[in-house]
């Protein structure tokens, strides 16, 4: 049990690990990535999660390898398997209870997969997505949520923001946010932050003076 209560004029949340389970679908498109260029999948996985796919690819790409060619591939292969992801608990319910000007979705993948795999477990669409073709600087640059807070009228540091990955706890906390981990990930930038499993732990109440956001 956590017990924070936290106050936030909006609520940013990452995909990926946030909103929806897509670990296998992940490592399998590593997988294929690292089989095609003799490369070692544990070193890719062991950084890929909560950054754009173009900087993982042309951090191990070998040399020769067309970067923006075999991103697309892989973007392409996630877009078509979407079997085996599914929806992190309680994330349909708390999107769709809240005021869809007070919350976005700021994601590392690009707009096309995250559209379709948030569609393919049943979550609401966000009236705001902040995505990897939206920034010039991906996380854990403070850009994507300095850009979502300011796209929804607020400052980052009235945001709260829900993550799972250090690359996205870096951006948030960054950019001045109020940072949540969500699920297991223990490391360095998650010392001293709340900490909820999945998105059952959250209840959010609206009055005049902003959200509070209780964490069970």
């Amino acid at each position: 049990m956590d017990g924070s209560v936290l106050k936030a004029g909006v609520l940013l949340f990452d995909m990926d690990g946030t909103l929806v389970d897509s670990t296998a679908s992940v490592e399998r498109a590593w997988g294929r990535f690292a089989d095609r260029h003799g490369l070692e999948a544990a070193a890719i996985l062991a950084v890929a999660h909560g950054r754009p796919t173009i900087e993982v690819v042309a951090e191990f790409a070998p040399k020769g390898v067309d970067v923006v060619a075999e991103t697309d591939r892989i973007e392409a292969e996630e877009i078509d398997r979407t079997d085996g992801i599914s929806e992190v608990p309680g994330s349909a319910a708390l999107l769709g209870g809240l005021d869809p000007s007070r919350w976005a979705v700021v994601t590392s993948a690009t707009r096309a997969l995250t559209l379709r795999r948030l569609e393919a477990v049943g979550i609401p669409l966000p009236k705001l997505l902040v995505a990897a073709d939206d920034v010039t600087k991906g996380k854990p640059h403070p850009q994507p949520y300095l850009k979502a807070a300011r796209a929804l009228g607020f400052d980052a540091s009235e945001a709260v923001v829900f993550e799972d990955a250090p690359a996205g706890l870096e951006s948030a906390k960054a950019a001045g946010a109020t940072p949540v981990v969500v699920g297991a990930y223990k490391g360095a930038v998650t010392e001293g932050l709340p900490r909820i499993p999945d998105m059952q732990s959250v209840q959010v109440g609206a009055d005049g003076s902003g959200l509070t956001v209780t964490l069970a």
